[in-house]
C-alpha cells in the first residue's frame, strides 16, 4: 500500500488550523524534494566509491588480466554508473515512492539498479570495444549494490530523525483493521512524506487493545487507539491535520459522521485508494479521469522468475550445505551430549497448493514433548533444551531446512510452512499463502510480528506474494543476514 494513495475532500475553513497546515505541507514538500536530491547524489557517490573499491580490490589481489587505470578514468567509469543508475531509479520512480513493508522495497531496487547499471555498462563497452579490466566485473557487480542498500538504509535512519516533527502533518486514522496498520506502517517508515500519526479511532465495536503497533521489525511505534464515534472536538484536541478513512467496513452513516466531524474541525477528509476494494492485499487500484476503479490482482506469475528462483536455490543449498557440513556435524554432536534422543527433528508441515512434506530441523526440545502442537514463544519454555535455547536465539536450528530447499520442497525464501492442523482451519484469505513454495526466510520472520502466530499476521505473506521478484528475494535474504548479525533482535 502506498501512503501517498488517497484521495482528499478539500472542505475545510481559513482557520489558524489551515495556516498551520499550509506550512507544514510546504515543509513536508520542501523535505521531500531535499531528501529526493539527497538519495540521488548519494547513489551517484556510492556507485563511483563501489568501481574505486572493485578497482583498488583487482590491483591488491593483483589478478590476472588487471589493467591498471589512472584514478580519473576510474572515477569517470564510476560516474558513467552512477548516471545510469540515477535514470533507472527515475524510470521507477524511486526517488519519490514511500518506503515499503519493512523498507524491503529500497533494498530490493537499489539491487536492481545496481546489477542493472553495471551488466548494462559491461555490455556497452563491450559493443564499442573499450578496454575493460575484466576482473573488475564481479567485484563491481556485487560492491555497488551493497554500497547503494548501505547507503539507503543510512540515509533513510538519518531522514527520520531530520525531519521535525512539529513541522510534519498530524493524521488520525479512522478503522483499526489491517489496512489502517498498513497505512500507518508505511507513514512512518516513509520520512519524506512528512506525515506523523496521532491515533486511531476504532471504527466497530470496543476490542479492548489500547494501541497499535506498527508493522516493523523492532521498537516499532504504538499509536494509541481510542473508541468511536469521531467528533470535531476530538479532531481538535489532538491538533488533526488529516482524517484518513482506512476502513472497508464503514457504513455510510460512519462516513457521514466522519465528514461532517472533518468539516466542522476544519480539515480535510482523507479516503484510502484501496477502501472499497473487499481485499485490499491482493487489490489494485487505477485512477481513470479522477475516478478510482479498483479490482482484485492475482499474484504475478513468471516462469522465468520461476526457473531462476529455483536455479538459485538449488545452487546455494548446494553450496551452503558443502560449506557448512563441519558446522551441521559440530551441531549434531552438541544435540546428542544435551540431551537424549536424535540430533534430527523431522515434522509434516503443509506446503505449495497444500501439498504435505517433511521438514527437517535441529532438535531443539526434549523428545518426550508433542511432536505437534503450538511452537515455544518463549525461551524459558520448559520443553525448550539448554542447547535449543542457543539454536533457536541464533536461528540455527532451521539450518537442516537447506536439505528441503535442495530437495525442491521448500525455497530460500517464502512464506513459512505450517503444521497440518493449523493449516486446515485456514480460511480463504489464510489459504492465499499456500500459492507459493514455502521458504526458510520471509516477511514475517524478520518482523517483531514473528513472536505471534504466522497466520494472524497473514498480510506479510500477501505482500511479499504481490510483489514478489528476483530482487526481492535478494533484499529479503539481505536483511535475513543483518538480522542474523545483529543477534535476531
Amino acid at each position: 500500500m502506498s501512503a501517498p494513495d488517497f484521495a482528499a475532500s478539500h472542505h475545510f475553513s481559513g482557520t489558524a488550523a489551515y495556516a498551520r497546515r499550509e506550512r507544514a505541507l510546504v515543509s513536508r514538500r520542501f523535505f521531500g524534494i531535499a531528501m529526493s536530491l539527497g538519495e540521488a547524489v548519494a547513489d551517484f557517490f556510492a556507485c563511483v566509491a563501489g568501481t574505486m573499491a572493485a578497482n583498488f580490490l583487482c590491483s591488491f589481489l593483483m589478478l590476472d588480466g588487471f589493467v591498471h587505470y589512472p584514478l580519473h578514468k576510474v572515477v569517470v567509469i564510476g560516474a558513467s554508473v552512477g548516471i545510469i543508475v540515477f535514470f533507472l531509479g527515475r524510470r521507477d520512480g524511486s526517488y519519490k515512492k514511500d518506503s515499503g513493508l519493512l523498507r524491503i522495497r529500497e533494498t530490493e531496487r537499489a539491487l536492481s539498479a545496481g546489477v542493472q547499471a553495471s551488466c548494462l555498462l559491461l555490455l556497452v563497452a563491450w559493443i564499442l570495444g573499450l578496454d575493460i579490466c575484466w576482473p573488475e566485473i564481479p567485484f563491481a557487480v556485487v560492491l555497488i549494490p551493497t554500497l547503494l542498500v548501505a547507503e539507503k538504509l543510512i540515509l533513510f535512519s538519518l531522514a527520520g530523525k531530520l525531519q521535525p516533527v512539529e513541522r510534519m502533518e498530524r493524521v488520525i486514522v479512522y478503522g483499526a483493521g489491517d489496512t489502517a496498520r498498513r497505512f500507518l506502517s508505511t507513514v512512518i517508515q516513509s520520512p519524506r512524506l512528512g506525515l506523523v500519526p496521532v491515533a486511531v479511532i476504532d471504527a466497530g465495536p470496543a476490542q479492548g487493545s489500547a494501541s497499535m503497533l506498527e508493522m516493523g521489525y523492532r521498537g516499532r511505534a504504538s499509536i494509541p487507539v481510542q473508541p468511536g464515534p469521531i467528533t470535531a472536538s476530538q479532531l481538535k484536541a489532538t491538533k488533526t491535520d488529516i482524517l484518513v478513512l482506512a476502513s472497508p467496513d464503514l457504513s455510510r452513516e460512519q462516513v457521514a459522521e466522519a465528514t461532517e466531524a472533518a468539516d466542522q474541525a476544519g480539515i480535510p477528509l482523507a479516503f484510502l485508494g484501496a477502501l472499497a476494494a473487499q481485499d485490499p492485499d491482493t487489490a489494485e487500484t487505477l485512477d481513470i479521469d479522477g475516478v478510482s476503479l479498483t479490482a482484485s490482482k492475482a499474484p504475478a506469475e513468471s516462469a522465468l522468475y520461476e526457473f531462476t528462483k529455483r536455479a538459485v536455490d538449488l545452487l546455494a543449498s548446494a553450496v551452503l550445505l558443502a560449506l557448512l557440513a563441519p558446522v551441521l556435524v559440530f551441531i549434531a554432536i552438541l544435540i546428542r551430549l544435551d540431551s537424549q534422543g536424535p540430533a534430527l527433528f523431522v515434522q509434516e508441515r503443509i506446503g505449495r497448493n497444500g501439498a504435505h512434506f517433511n521438514i527437517f530441523k535441529f532438535r531443539s526440545m526434549f523428545t518426550a514433548a508433542p511432536k505437534y502442537a503450538r511452537s515455544p514463544t518463549s525461551s524459558i519454555d520448559p520443553r525448550i533444551t539448554r542447547v535449543g535455547r542457543l539454536l533457536r536465539r541464533t536461528s540455527l536450528d532451521e539450518l537442516p531446512q537447506l536439505l528441503n530447499v535442495f530437495l525442491g520442497t521448500m525455497s530460500l525464501v517464502g512464506p513459512r510452512p505450517e503444521m497440518p492442523f493449523i493449516a486446515e482451519r485456514y480460511d480463504l484469505r489464510q489459504s492465499q499463502r499456500l500459492q507459493v513454495p514455502p521458504g526458510i526466510t520471509c516477511l514475517w520472520q524478520l518482523s517483531a510480528d514473528r513472536s505471534f502466530p504466522i497466520h494472524e499476521n497473514i498480510q506479510y505473506d500477501l505482500y511479499y506474494i504481490r510483489n514478489r521478484s528476483f530482487y526481492m528475494d535478494a533484499a529479503i535474504l539481505v536483511h535475513t543476514l543483518l538480522f542474523a548479525l545483529s543477534g535476531g533482535t
